[in-house]
């Protein structure tokens, strides 16, 4: 369910980041990092004390260590962060520069691809030990279109409370393109029935009819739009994440080239020093 919650509130926030800025204040963004916390924290393992007793974890507990390997990391900055005290409000605030670096989709793939430290830190049945775990970060790339602008220090890094999700945006009712089609035709069949015994004076409702017909279409080349945009930048932060991928395998590359360079030449030094000391060897007897 929260998967389904999630790539609603993804769209809500691409949808919002058109008009304005999306910020601490934006309750688009509080609830999408209400439902990232709920399904990060969801049977997360608490840790075991000296004495048997089981202290509650927060999920940066599990992001610090399943997140170092990303390149770049964010993960000792947001450990040495003075103002950020609590685990909790470390791992509001990672979300947060996660997603102003535009990494939070590559830090949750690399995450969830540690499957020995995921295991480690979640019982069984948690939402990121699912099947539809992988979809997360899918869902994510999207954000990486969006500029997003935080500060570090509001009362949304507070760790003393948990989060709360509003499901109240998610209950509304929007009209498909299906149901705008089929009213469009329902306003243009009562328009022809109305004009056939009208007079000069009845010229309204096809004048509505022909305002609607108008508006809807434009909506509809709006959703369309919208839809491409976000199908853009998700492509082209695809493309961005293989072309990094790609610089690094070629950088590991010519580092094993180097490598193996370098242990041809010390192999045939050393061959030749073999060599040198067999006919002193020779020599000498």
């Amino acid at each position: 369910v929260l998967y389904f919650f999630t790539r609603f509130s993804v769209k809500t926030l691409i949808d919002r980041s058109c008009f304005e800025t999306i910020d601490d204040t934006s309750p688009e963004f509080n609830n999408f990092a209400a439902i990232l916390e709920q399904i990060l924290s969801h049977r997360l393992k608490g840790q075991i004390t000296w004495f048997g007793y089981e202290s509650p974890r927060s999920f940066w507990d599990y992001i610090r260590v399943a997140c170092r390997k990303v390149s770049h990391n964010c993960i000792c900055s947001i450990e040495n962060m003075e103002n950020v005290g609590s685990s909790r409000a470390k791992g509001r605030a990672w979300i947060r520069v996660a997603l102003m670096e535009k990494h939070l989709s590559e830090y949750i793939s690399t995450a969830l691809r540690d499957f020995k430290t995921t295991r480690r830190f979640y019982e069984d049945g948690a939402i990121v030990l699912g099947e539809e775990a992988n979809m997360l970060a899918g869902m994510l790339l999207g954000l990486n279109a969006i500029d997003f602008s935080f500060c570090l220090k509001g009362e949304g890094l507070d760790g003393s409370f948990p989060a709360v999700i509003d499901y109240t945006p998610y209950l509304k009712f929007t009209q498909s393109s299906d149901s705008i089609s089929s009213d469009e035709e329902e306003l243009r069949t009562l328009g022809s029935s109305g004009s056939e015994g009208s007079t000069p004076e009845n010229i309204g409702p096809p004048f509505i009819t022909d305002e609607n017909s108008w508006y809807n279409k434009c909506k509809r080349v709006e959703q369309k739009y919208r839809l491409a945009l976000e199908q853009k930048g998700y492509l082209e932060e695809l493309v961005r994440l293989r072309e990094n991928q790609l610089s690094e395998s070629v950088s590991q590359n010519k580092l094993l080239l180097q490598r193996i360079e370098d242990m041809d030449l010390a192999h045939k030094m050393e061959k030749e020093q073999l060599e040198y000391i067999i006919v002193e060897l020779q020599d000498q007897l």
